[in-house]
């Protein structure tokens, strides 16, 4: 009785079943991983675990944080490239002068 409360409160608590995935890495790889995941005191498996939900997460984002452009700032932009090392000041006052002639 006691194990078929244990595993209720498992998949309860966690929500999610666990499955096999064999990679093939470099050993250096694997035993400097291991070392790391020792030293923190977790298993290599949910370290790895934690990065791809890491890696799937940070593209969901980006994917939904994309900004459509309105149609009206579509036709107003001009499609020119300007210099990032422009002085604007000089720019504009010779703007002027010349508008002012």
């Amino acid at each position: 009785m006691l194990y078929g409360f244990f595993f209720y409160i498992c998949t309860y608590s966690y929500g999610h079943m666990d499955a096999k995935l064999t990679l093939k890495l470099d050993k250096n790889v694997i035993e400097k991983a291991k070392e790391y995941a020792a030293s923190r005191n977790r298993s290599l498996s949910r370290i790895i675990e934690a990065y791809l939900k890491a890696l799937t997460i940070q593209e969901n984002q980006s994917e939904k944080q994309t900004i459509e452009i309105s149609p009206y700032v579509k036709s107003i932009s001009s499609g020119v490239n300007i210099p990032t090392d422009i002085n604007y000041k000089k720019e504009y006052s010779n703007y002027l002068a010349e508008k002012y002639k």
